[in-house]
């Protein structure tokens, strides 16, 4: 029973990862694009231009399509949690459903409700509430990121709860707490400018497609010209961001940041790895090299982590087996507190049932203790606690490189629209179209950080993935994940299509 346990695991976060990823391909471009929309609707109420209009209700038609796709791709994504991860449900329930509970009813019902109007109120409303009801679909949007990802940056480091011995779930003490922790802070802003830099590029390289067409030229240079100014102040921010974004991670999740950089040693003035090709057979505690080649910037890890170029900063190796002389406690230690707790929770149990209160109030004692380290009881080997290393290390890496790539493509954009050369520019043109895949990379590699290199918690440090699944057939979870990935596609074929069409048709009609 225990394979067949571990395989539905599997299964169920192959699930959860297929639908998010799918999901995010919609989402960025949402939060992002509302606010172009927004932009252009200004200039063109300011000016009474009617270009700008047609522009705006071009990018508009863009931003309907994809809206559409992503509610129905998130609502699959929020089922499982009651499907493929009811254990998590029942213990974490009280807190993380009280962020999505919010953003359904607030923030949703918000963007839904001027989104009608934004789209179909353009004769029927003047245009100052036209305009008020786009912001609003902007503002709603991105106040639906906020709850999201507080619930998510919650599970990276929880804070604001405490745990129910009775009950064995984790009830919620401070709302605040979970809503206003530096985590759940630092995720949305990182998000949501990651998010405008990628509408950005959308809309810079559908409009390069147009200057390589000769087609629409004056819709287009107007665009790219709004866009680059908006994306390149959003990849500032977004660096800005994600500075403290791993800043906190080196503080919170400090086994994340050693992934991150593939760090098995950990030292004083650590370097950061600027290009590597990882040791896909080094393991925890052996002898092998790290990198088979890199090329290392000193100091610079020990800068970001600590803000001290000289600090230390703990390994891989220091992080499972502990490293006494820097005081860093390690899984294998964790894991015997963690079974403490487990064990002392089973005792408090047993002795209450039995309405033996000393000995309850004895263990519930020796349990409260220990209960920091609670998840860690749970697992088999400490070798566990390590996530994929080089899948959340090129993940990182490929995230950054492109991030400095992107700020360099705006400011281009800017200046040869400035000097009135822009569409004589191909190479600007076939860059600024193809900057819209690798956004599109860089979202999913900056997730695939964020969410595999937390393994292997569902909670960081109190719920492991394992013990927060479902006990079902692996054969459902299978059955269902085929069923995504087929629907999935096929909506991602359908929006891709519906684009391409709009697209070719232009803003003209």
């Amino acid at each position: 029973m225990g394979d067949q346990i571990l395989t539905t695991v599997d299964w169920a976060r192959a699930q959860f990862a297929l639908t998010a990823m799918y999901h995010w391909i919609f989402v960025p471009l949402t939060l992002g694009l509302s606010f172009l929309i927004a932009f252009f609707e200004s200039i063109y109420v300011k000016t009474g231009n009617v270009e700008w209009k047609k522009l705006t209700k071009f990018w508009m038609t863009l931003f309907g399509v994809n809206f559409a796709i992503g509610i129905a791709t998130g609502i699959i994504l929020e089922f499982q949690f009651g499907t493929n991860w009811s254990n998590y449900s029942w213990m974490v329930g009280d807190i993380f459903g009280a962020p999505l509970a919010i953003e359904g009813i607030f923030a949703f019902f918000l963007e839904a409700t001027f989104f009608a109007v934004m789209f179909f109120g353009w004769h029927r409303v003047s245009k100052g509430f036209h305009l008020f009801s786009t912001w609003m679909v902007a503002v709603g949007s991105n106040l639906s990121a906020v709850w999201i990802l507080v619930a998510n940056g919650w599970m990276q480091s929880p804070a604001g709860m405490s745990f129910n011995p009775d009950k064995a779930r984790f009830e919620m003490q401070n709302f605040w707490d979970v809503a206003l922790s530096p985590v759940a802070i630092h995720k949305f802003t990182h998000t949501t400018s990651s998010a405008f830099l990628l509408a950005s590029l959308f809309v810079v390289g559908v409009s390069a497609l147009f200057l390589l067409q000769a087609r629409h030229q004056k819709m287009a240079k107007r665009s790219m010209v709004v866009a680059a100014v908006f994306g390149f102040v959003a990849s500032i921010f977004c660096a800005f961001t994600g500075d403290e974004a791993a800043f906190n991670v080196a503080h919170r999740q400090p086994m994340k940041l050693a992934a991150m950089e593939g760090l098995y040693v950990g030292q004083e003035k650590a370097p950061l790895i600027a290009v590597g090709a990882i040791n896909a057979g080094k393991r925890p505690g052996d002898d092998q090299p790290a990198f088979h080649q890199a090329v290392k910037i000193p100091g610079l890890l020990s800068l970001l982590a600590n803000r001290d170029p000289n600090s230390f900063v703990p390994g891989i190796d220091d992080l499972v087996f502990g490293n006494a002389g820097q005081n860093v406690v390690g899984a294998e230690q964790r894991m015997i507190t963690g079974r403490t707790a487990i064990s002392a929770l089973a005792s408090y149990k047993e002795a209450k049932g039995r309405g033996d209160v000393a000995a309850a109030t004895s263990a519930l004692a020796i349990f409260d203790q220990n209960k920091g380290d609670l998840g860690y009881g749970y697992l088999s080997s400490a070798v566990q606690a390590v996530p994929p290393v080089a899948i959340t290390f090129y993940s990182f890496h490929i995230m950054v490189v492109l991030g400095t790539l992107f700020p360099l493509i705006f400011l281009l954009v800017i200046y040869f629209a400035f000097r009135g050369t822009l569409e004589s520019q191909r190479w600007l043109n076939l860059a600024c179209f193809a900057s819209i895949f690798l956004g599109y990379v860089a979202q999913q590699a900056g997730w695939v950080v964020a969410e595999v290199g937390r393994q292997p918690w569902a909670i960081q440090g109190l719920l492991p993935v394992g013990v927060a699944s479902t006990n079902i057939a692996v054969s459902n979870v299978q059955t269902t994940f085929y069923i995504f990935l087929t629907l999935f596609t096929a909506l991602l074929v359908a929006e891709i299509r519906i684009m391409v069409k709009q697209i070719k048709t232009g803003p003209e009609a």
